[in-house]
């Protein structure tokens, strides 16, 4: 079923009821706290702590990374089935996002716990086996967090609001990773351990020369130190989003008529959905894209803009994480007026396309004699991501519906998980190929700031090539996207003739 109508409009079926509350879209938005940190900000780290500083292989690095994400795709699907089948007297997103939450922020120093001289195979192992575990966790608070954001409203402009207030917030987070890399080089850590850390910290709060740049002499320590403060945070709002957020189709529709779903139906039904297919090829390509030179972008600041000077390339990649924050935060409303004149659909596809002329201008962006043109490197980045997952999360509520009405059933946690599934299976060859792509470059850590003219070159043209490929095959899958603003308001009005209003 591909409904086409055009004379109707998502105003025209839209309701007072679907407004989500003022409180409900922040509170939800603090699961980027989760979201980020969880799961993205040992990415961040990796290399930093396990090549540069511990000098592990960045290939190894990247195999691990790859591992993570591969492993992360056996265990959404399994969350996202459990979710969508708990019963429970507070829903069947809440007690996950309660116990997974807290538990996530609790163990995130767990993935630093190694000491300094352990053996390359020794790091190798500790990395893929604690980064395991700690996924599990992760994976059980984010496929009932994302679950639920899917079910907030029924209304086609409100989802888009919704997401934007979620990518809003994320701004936040998102600035903390790119500081992680600075936190971790601060003046403080020179000379630090674990016999003097009481005082250290003592000078974090009291010394302003604790936060000048550092010569990056116990990274390790700044990684742990700074996971154990960013895991309180993730705790405590952990339990701020079970005590607030409700689930709008738990009472009337989930509790009362649906049976349970299958775990085949995790992946295998919801890519019988054809709408979900195409929109999973779009942030495949798009994900797969923009892994892949990850490291890059990190690289190339360090050893082509900054001469090797790790602290002060930190110390860039931390104003290059405020713009990104700032123009993250224009690329939100910029987007959500486009959505709301000419729809998700065409919205999505100028994303796409100012993307891929931001990678290009990286290729101008990263310059040693003009290095503050990095932070607009970043920013117009920041400034399509921010557009293109807004976007994103809207249109699967809507494929959600559109599953609905050929089902009968509401399985928001398996189409989560799936999206997750194929997204992190992409993102687990890039960042498997990141690592390989950077040693292929000729690039060695042991040459610091004296790496060859060859390596410098193929680092910066692969930061912009790769990206522009992938860019162009999300391009055409949207283009194959069906719907459109004009049928997702005769879908609703379809549903609730079905099943009745939510």
């Amino acid at each position: 079923m591909e409904p086409q109508t055009p004379h109707l409009t998502p105003d025209q079926v839209s309701k007072a009821s679907d407004r989500v509350p003022i409180p409900q879209k922040v509170t939800y938005g603090l699961g980027t706290f989760l979201d980020m940190w969880g799961q993205w900000l040992y990415n961040s780290l990796a290399f930093q702590v396990f090549n540069i500083f511990l000098h592990l292989n960045p290939g190894l690095v990247s195999t691990v990374l790859m591992i993570n994400r591969l492993w992360d795709a056996v265990t959404d699907p399994l969350f996202g089935w459990l979710s969508d089948n708990t019963r429970t007297r507070w829903g069947r997103r809440r007690p996950y996002i309660l116990i997974a939450g807290v538990l996530a922020g609790v163990c995130m120093p767990v993935l630093y716990a190694v000491g300094v001289g352990w053996s390359p195979h020794h790091y190798f192992f500790y990395m893929i086996f604690s980064s395991a575990f700690y996924i599990c966790i992760t994976s059980a608070f984010m496929m009932p967090w994302n679950s639920l954001g899917l079910e907030m409203t029924p209304s086609y402009n409100e989802r888009t609001v919704v997401m934007g207030v979620r990518n809003a917030i994320q701004k936040a987070p998102e600035l903390a990773m790119f500081f992680a890399g600075q936190f971790t080089t601060l003046a403080v850590w020179d000379g630090a351990n674990f016999e003097n850390l009481s005082d250290r910290l003592w000078m974090l709060l009291t010394s302003s020369d604790a936060w000048a740049h550092g010569k990056g002499e116990n990274i390790l320590l700044g990684a742990q130190v700074y996971a154990t403060v960013l895991g309180l945070i993730m705790a405590g709002f952990a339990i701020i989003m079970f005590l607030v957020l409700r689930e709008r189709y738990y009472k009337n529709v989930i509790s009362r008529h649906q049976e349970r779903v299958k775990i085949i139906e995790t992946i295998f039904k919801a890519l019988s959905c054809k709408p979900f297919r195409y929109l999973l090829v779009m942030v495949l390509a798009y994900g797969l894209g923009t892994s892949m030179v990850g490291a890059l972008g990190y690289y190339n600041t360090i050893y082509y803009v900054c001469g090797g000077d790790v602290g002060l390339g930190a110390a860039w990649n931390f104003k290059m994480g405020i713009s990104g924050m700032l123009f993250g935060f224009c690329g939100i409303p910029f987007y959500g007026l486009i959505s709301g004149w000419v729809g998700k659909r065409h919205a999505m596809g100028l994303v796409l396309i100012m993307a891929i002329f931001a990678f290009i201008g990286d290729w101008w962006f990263y310059n040693p004699d003009i290095p503050w043109l990095q932070i607009f490197a970043s920013g117009f980045v920041a400034f399509t991501g921010a557009g293109f997952w807004m976007l994103f999360n809207s249109l699967l509520a809507d494929v959600i519906d559109y599953d609905e009405l050929e089902t009968g059933k509401r399985r928001e946690g398996s189409f989560a998980a799936c999206q997750s599934w194929i997204l992190k299976f992409g993102l687990a060859l890039g960042a498997g190929a990141s690592g390989w792509i950077l040693a292929a470059t000729g690039f060695d850590a042991d040459l610091g700031g004296d790496q060859s003219a060859h390596a410098i070159f193929y680092i910066r043209f692969m930061l912009s090539a790769i990206p522009v490929i992938f860019l162009v095959g999300a391009l055409f899958a949207l283009y194959k996207f069906p719907l459109t603003k004009e049928a997702m308001a005769e879908l609703r009005l379809k549903l609730e003739d079905m099943r009745g209003e939510v």
